[in-house]
């Protein structure tokens, strides 16, 4: 991603931040599921919130 720290004007900054997105290599595939690497929770009883 472009450093855009120092432009101040908001849309200028948005298409700058754009074109590198553009320019910038596809990312790959995942490898994983998404979530693989959250912190999991044990059943909680029923009725009481789980987070």
């Amino acid at each position: 991603m472009a450093n855009t720290k120092s432009i101040e004007d908001k849309i200028e900054r948005k298409k700058v931040k754009r074109a590198a997105r553009k320019a910038a290599a596809p990312q790959g595939k995942r490898t994983g599921a998404r979530g693989e690497n959250k912190a999991k929770i044990r059943k909680a009883a029923r009725g009481q919130s789980k987070r």
